[in-house]
């Protein structure tokens, strides 16, 4: 079992936590200045103002099953959404408003993977503000597809749970900042 200790409350947990990313790869990939100039981040949306293009993405959610165990992995993972989708996902994000199927882009790499193109996912949205559910598109031919739909062994997920904690711990950053 994985035991840390949260830097937020104090106290140790046992349970897995999840894998998330405070903003998209494209935003990462900016330098200080343009993150300032052309840059908007908060928790659940991310806009990058180019100055031929506006790129849109936001925060989701996706359950990676793990087959030998009771407790599934989560990740929060940013997605890329074209701006009609976005302005409708952002009008309705706090509303009462049906479920709604976005396609989009998966914009954060995972270090168990490599990704030379991004993997295409189905933004599936919940009620009352929730952050809506990641499914990769079925036919794509991915390594990362084929263990979300034919899951991982409990040994990956918590390798990849000690390989986020050290970048914590290299990085010297508390887990709200990696993990909001």
């Amino acid at each position: 079992m994985i035991k840390y200790k949260c830097d937020c409350c104090g106290e140790v947990h046992e349970e897995w936590p999840a894998l998330t990313f405070i903003s998209p790869d494209n935003y990462n990939g900016l330098d200080e200045n343009e993150k300032k100039s052309i840059g908007i981040l908060d928790n659940d949306f991310c806009v990058i103002k180019y100055k031929d293009q506006v790129d849109r993405f936001i925060r989701c959610t996706l359950t990676q099953k793990v087959n030998d165990y009771c407790q599934d992995l989560d990740y929060g993972l940013w997605v890329s959404l074209s701006e009609k989708s976005f302005l409708d996902y952002e009008k309705n994000f706090r509303n009462e408003a049906e479920e709604k199927v976005y396609f989009g882009w998966l914009c954060n790499n995972l270090s168990e993977y490599d990704f030379p193109e991004s993997i295409p996912v189905d933004v599936i949205t919940r009620k009352n503000g929730e952050r809506p559910n990641l499914i990769p598109h079925s036919n794509f031919d991915h390594p990362f597809v084929k263990d979300f739909y034919n899951g991982i062994s409990k040994t990956e997920a918590e390798s990849r749970i000690n390989k986020m904690l050290e970048i914590v711990r290299k990085n010297e950053k508390k887990w709200w900042e990696i993990w909001k």
